[in-house]
């Protein structure tokens, strides 16, 4: 396995680990997120809104200002939280 594949698991490992500890918080409102892909030539994380926070009007501040926030606090490398 090459360095960059153990780069990229270690830190899709660290990004999964975040999502885990905001998933409750999210499944108290009938939500949840799920992790989508991560580009490590640019940084760029992308997750999908599901259940109750797909549909929520303030989705995107979920995104920005609460998963993107905790998510680059823990994972540098990560440079910006896209929602698709």
């Amino acid at each position: 396995m090459s360095n960059q594949t153990q780069e990229t698991q270690s830190i899709r490992a660290r990004i999964e680990s975040t999502l885990d500890t905001i998933r409750p918080a999210l499944q108290v409102d009938g939500g949840d997120v799920e992790f989508v892909e991560y580009n490590g030539d640019d940084g760029v994380l992308q997750l999908r809104l599901v259940g109750a926070c797909g549909a929520c009007p303030i989705s995107s501040l979920t995104v920005k200002h609460g998963i993107e926030r905790r998510v680059r606090a823990v994972v540098p490398e990560v440079t910006e939280v896209q929602a698709i």
